[in-house]
């Protein structure tokens, strides 16, 4: 993830020590942290969204973790001292035993963060959320209405997901948006600002496109460099808006490590060197994206295998019914971990020959997989120039 209204705009936000080191003491390797946690709790979703990188359907599937190992693997993480844990899904509300485990993991001290897509969240459904105590809830919105709703496979989908949202806000609870860019609905961009600053929303998540799951199929949806450039100078542009209002909240872009660069390079060609100078440090000390495949994030699917990310579904480093999270994290026999935690040297192409490969942490290494068969080819979605990632650093 990459924090624009703290790169680009100066302003502080709680996660901050996840991405960029606060509080840690001077120098600090980014691969000595504990990994985030995304955790499927259940592959079954009332959605068919067209992007779903779970491919998820509303029905059962076989295998899931029992209460019982959901609550072991809830004592490893909690004991390996994870600095958070995402309940995902699919939709995760839909799991038959969800406000239990939730409320175990809150016994534990977990701290939470829940990804849903808000249509199911009544008053009452609301009401449980908040006496969990997650940092925050996070609603997908692809656009607005009817661009939303076609996403998303549902009549009235935003309707719903926002009734969800607002009701969620008026219990004091903090909230996100997340949003998936694609041509499909990035004319959207202005209207989502606004409606982030009519309802006071906390957060939002700016997912650039995977190609996985249900996502494979929308690699011609994909935006194109020049378009990525249009979106992110529309995101720099009205997250300062909004904090030149006093908006207190936070606007991140997530799945390309790129986007640090750029905000590095628009500040020092808009003349703000003493913020540059302060990004740089920072992107050098995650390597681009606190969230680093494999580094600072791990996924745990629906039947407990665990995955460098929660889009990496082809690799499987373990399975946390036949040994605990925090061995197979801490197991570099296999190839792949032991490779994504020293990538730089392996990264082929212009990811390879790029001087800002050390502040972006070689960007992001399963859609070049996806896209070459190469998880070491270069990032497709990688938008700056040939001649921005040769240039001198000024």
């Amino acid at each position: 993830m990459i924090n624009v209204t703290k790169l680009y705009c100066g302003a502080e936000s709680g996660s901050d020590p996840l991405r960029y080191g606060q509080g840690h003491g001077a120098p600090v390797s980014a691969q000595t942290r504990r990994p985030v946690v995304v955790w499927t709790m259940t592959r079954r979703c009332n959605l068919k969204c067209l992007h779903c990188y779970t491919d998820s359907e509303n029905r059962c599937y076989p295998g899931e973790l029992t209460m019982a190992e959901a609550v072991q693997m809830l004592d490893d993480l909690a004991t390996f001292k994870v600095p958070a844990l995402l309940l995902s899904g699919g939709e995760p509300l839909m799991h038959p035993n969800f406000f239990e485990i939730a409320q175990y993991a809150k016994i534990w001290g977990l701290r939470l963060t829940l990804s849903t897509n808000g249509t199911l969240i009544t008053q009452d459904m609301a009401k449980r959320i908040v006496a969990l105590g997650p940092t925050y809830v996070g609603i997908s919105f692809d656009g607005l209405y009817g661009v939303n709703d076609r996403f998303r496979g549902m009549d009235r989908a935003f309707r719903k997901a926002l009734g969800g949202l607002i009701r969620l806000k008026e219990l004091g609870q903090r909230v996100g948006l997340r949003f998936t860019l694609t041509r499909r609905n990035i004319e959207s961009l202005p209207g989502i600002f606004e409606m982030v600053e009519r309802e006071k929303i906390d957060r939002v998540c700016f997912y650039h496109l995977v190609y996985a799951g249900r996502g494979r199929h929308l690699a011609e949806d994909d935006l194109s460099h020049a378009e990525m450039r249009k979106a992110m100078d529309t995101i720099l542009l009205k997250t300062r808006e909004l904090v030149q209002k006093g908006w207190p909240g936070e606007v991140l872009t997530v799945d390309n490590h790129a986007d640090g660069v750029f905000i590095l390079m628009t500040l020092l060609a808009e003349g703000h060197e003493a913020q540059a100078e302060k990004v740089y440090r920072w992107l050098t000390w995650n390597g681009g994206g606190a969230n680093s495949s494999g580094v600072g994030i791990a996924h745990v699917d629906a039947q407990g295998n665990v995955h460098p990310d929660q889009f990496w579904q082809e690799v499987t480093l373990g399975n946390v019914k036949e040994r605990p999270f925090s061995q197979i994290w801490q197991d570099e026999s296999h190839p792949m971990l032991k490779a994504l935690r020293n990538r730089l040297p392996l990264l082929k192409g212009r990811c390879g020959s790029c001087q800002w490969k050390p502040l972006c942490g070689g960007a992001f290494r399963v859609r070049a997989q996806f896209a070459h068969g190469d998880p070491w080819a270069p990032d497709p979605a990688c938008y700056l120039t040939d001649e921005e990632i040769g240039c001198e650093r000024k």
